[in-house]
């Protein structure tokens, strides 16, 4: 061997021991004593919940330190950490004592709620409850004894018994479930970017709706208002659908009965509605004034000590002037088309036909006269005078009912 190769032999030899001792010395913490790098917090605990020293400390999973020194104290336990330079841990950090494994290997995890500070600085005391500590196992066990100890036997082999009923040939059916189940989420998952823009859009609806939320409640009332109504007339709603359909069909046979003369009878009605349009003040007049003179009328006096009220023409002299000559009258047994004289009118002058048409005063020109009737006060008012149409005679006695005196009247001697 050569006194190079030597040499170079002996430089290896030197880092690699330098390097383990550097790396055995860093794992032991050696190195940020000795440089003082990191700084020390102390946790009060209280119990250990399995921690030791050397134990590891995490945040949030992610180790920060490891446990170097537990004091016991009358409350407790006092551990101190070494945490690494430059961590910021908050103050008001939760910490919880957990398993590492199923043997245990317990470490100190911080669960700060934010990432916010204070922070923990050199010296600083973090404190916890007994809920950061995990159950000990020998209460666990404990536990799980007693709860299986206040199972019934009997009740639980029902249980169990039943349980196997249930399922009991549901292999198949548990499967086509569970593959269902798989291919719902792979399509879900090949879909997921429309579905995102679903939910995104979905949005705008649900502000819709709630900016209309009074609107659909006003509606959903209106609707149960509604359907209550139908439900309280159910038996006339069915009674309606059983017999519409019939009661339809009479009513269509009855029009097509009708269909020859209704329009006739329509169009005929058009004139009458017409000349009734153009005679409507003189015809409220006679509807508003004629009960009342009606109702006086029962106390007249006549032979036979009874009141009488008579409808009746006239007899007044028949006008013939303006019309056909007796000559060119056709007879009644004449049933063949002729040629209408429409010239026809009463040429005669008073006192012939006075209640004719030629009498009526023109629409329009002002000379129909209505004398205004009040039937609060029953009184008229025409040119200028007042009269009142009073209950004269049996309307002073009976009032309303004198009407009745012309049913008994004639019983009474």
């Amino acid at each position: 061997m050569t006194r190079g190769v030597r040499n170079r032999l002996v430089v290896f030899v030197i880092l690699a021991a330098v390097g383990v001792i550097y790396i055995s010395a860093s794992y032991l913490g050696l190195v940020d004593r000795v440089l003082g790098r990191g700084f020390t917090v102390t946790a009060q605990l209280p119990g250990t919940g399995g921690l030791y020293e050397g134990g590891q400390v995490t945040y949030r999973g992610v180790a920060i330190g490891e446990v170097t020194r537990m004091t016991p104290t009358e409350d407790g336990v006092d551990i101190e950490l070494g945490l690494e330079e430059g961590t910021e841990l908050p103050l008001d950090a939760p910490m919880f004592v957990h398993n590492g494994s199923a043997v245990g290997e317990q470490y100190l995890d911080f669960e700060p709620r934010s990432d916010d500070g204070p922070y923990a600085e050199e010296g600083a005391v973090l404190k916890a409850g007994a809920d950061s500590l995990p159950v000990d196992e020998a209460d666990l066990i404990v536990t799980m004894d007693r709860f299986v100890r206040s199972v019934d036997t009997d009740k639980l082999s029902t249980v169990i018994g039943e349980l196997g009923q249930m399922f009991y040939n549901t292999g198949r059916p548990l499967q086509d479930i569970i593959d269902g189940a798989n291919r719902l989420i792979t399509a879900a998952d090949a879909h997921r970017a429309e579905t995102i823009s679903l939910l995104g859009r979905g949005r705008t609806v649900l502000r819709t709706q709630a900016a209309n939320a009074d609107n659909i409640k006003a509606f959903a009332d209106g609707l149960n208002t509604f359907t209550r109504a139908l439900s309280d007339s159910d038996r006339n709603v069915r009674v309606l659908l059983q017999g519409g359909p019939s009661a339809l069909k009479q009513v269509e046979l009855l029009l097509e009965g009708l269909k020859p003369t209704l329009p006739v009878f329509l169009g005929n009605l058009v004139t009458v509605n017409q000349v009734t349009t153009v005679r409507l003040p003189a015809l409220e007049q006679l509807l508003v004034t004629y009960p009342a003179l009606i109702a006086g009328g029962f106390d007249g006096t006549t032979r036979d000590g009874y009141g009488h009220v008579h409808l009746e023409f006239t007899q007044e002299p028949a006008c013939t002037e303006g019309y056909l000559p007796q000559s060119r009258w056709r007879p009644g047994s004449d049933l063949s088309d002729g040629t209408p004289y429409l010239q026809a009118h009463c040429a005669s002058p008073a006192p012939y036909n006075m209640r004719g048409s030629k009498y009526a005063p023109d629409y329009g020109n002002g000379a129909a006269r209505v004398a205004p009737y009040d039937p609060r006060t029953g009184t008229v008012n025409d040119g200028g005078m007042q009269y009142v149409i009073g209950d004269p005679g049996l309307n002073d006695i009976y009032g309303e009912d004198a009407w009745k005196w012309m049913l008994i009247g004639p019983t009474l001697d």
